[in-house]
This record gives structure tokens, C-alpha cells and sequence, in this order.
């Protein structure tokens, strides 16, 4: 009896190591980063819908280098109409690629999850260029295109981005 109260003790160990390993991804992601700029809010109409911050290795936001944008949702939303929204910011910036633009709302349609309040998303601008995405608990997808990379962060990076209110705070900018 004792050795089996043993295995189970050792079963619960391992499951909630991994548990709590699982859990900290997010954190994982920006533990040796520091915040950029302030932590912005996303308002449409009068309702919020996210807080974003950014962050990166030097505390400063260099655009060929990696960084981190983490998302915290404050409402109930669908992953594919994240995905359309998504590309529509693009396509104001200046993107006007219809076939790529297709390709790249198959794979965020696919990559991005429905959220709701206090959901955490990722979104990792690697050293070589890629774009991953992960919740709080593990990778979501990756798209390999550096060009997807520049327009995707360039929603809320870019110069031409259409919250430059939200890029000054992300930025650290006055």
C-alpha cells in the first residue's frame, strides 16, 4: 500500500510540475525582457477591449530585433474576427497584397484562439523575423514571413499605424 501511495504521490508531482511549467509560458517569454514604453489600453467606442505592452531584451524597441508584444483581452472576442480585424489594420497601413493578405487571414484564422477577459496573447517578433503566438500556457502558430511580421507589429509599431496615441505610450514616447 505504500508503494502505491507512493506512485500516486510521485503521478501528482510530475502533473502539477508541469502544470506550473505550463502556466508560465507567458512569463517564460519576457522574463529576461524589460517593458518598453507604458502599458496602453485598446478602446473602441467606450468599450476596452485589450491592454498591450511591449517588450524587448534593451528596453528599447529596435524593429529588426526581437520583442515581445503581450496582449491582455478585457472582453469576450472571436479568434477568426481578431484574425479579419487584423488584416484590415494591415490594409490601412498601406498593405495591398489581396492574394498574400488571403494567405496570411488563413493562417492567423487558425492561429488565433476566441478569447476572453484577462486571456493573454502573445505575439513574438524572433531573431530571425518569424512570428509566434502563444497563450499563456503554449505556442499557438507560427507564420515564417518576415513581411508578415513587419505589417503585423506595424499595427501597433508602425508610423502609419491608426492608434499613434497607443504607440507613443507603447514606445515611450512623448
Amino acid at each position: 500500500m505504500k508503494q502505491y501511495k507512493n506512485s500516486v504521490l510521485a503521478f501528482f508531482l510530475v502533473v502539477s510540475g508541469l502544470a506550473n511549467s505550463s502556466e508560465n509560458i507567458g512569463l517564460d517569454l519576457i522574463k529576461d525582457m524589460t517593458q518598453v514604453g507604458q502599458t496602453a489600453r485598446m478602446t473602441y467606442l467606450f468599450w476596452d477591449v485589450y491592454d498591450i505592452r511591449l517588450y524587448s531584451p534593451s528596453g528599447q524597441y529596435e524593429r529588426l530585433k526581437p520583442f515581445v508584444l503581450h496582449l491582455t483581452y478585457l472582453r469576450d472576442l472571436d479568434g477568426q474576427e481578431i484574425a479579419k480585424r487584423s488584416l484590415e489594420e494591415m490594409q490601412k497601413q498601406g498593405f495591398d497584397d489581396q492574394a498574400l493578405g488571403d494567405i496570411w487571414l488563413t493562417q492567423m484564422q487558425s492561429i488565433f484562439p476566441d478569447v476572453s477577459k484577462n486571456y493573454s496573447l502573445y505575439g513574438v517578433r524572433d531573431e530571425k523575423g518569424a512570428t509566434r503566438f502563444y497563450d499563456s500556457e503554449k505556442l499557438l502558430g507560427e507564420i515564417t514571413d518576415q513581411n508578415f511580421t513587419k505589417w503585423f507589429f506595424d499595427i501597433w509599431l508602425g508610423e502609419r499605424t491608426t492608434e499613434p496615441k497607443m504607440r507613443m505610450k507603447l514606445l515611450g514616447e512623448k
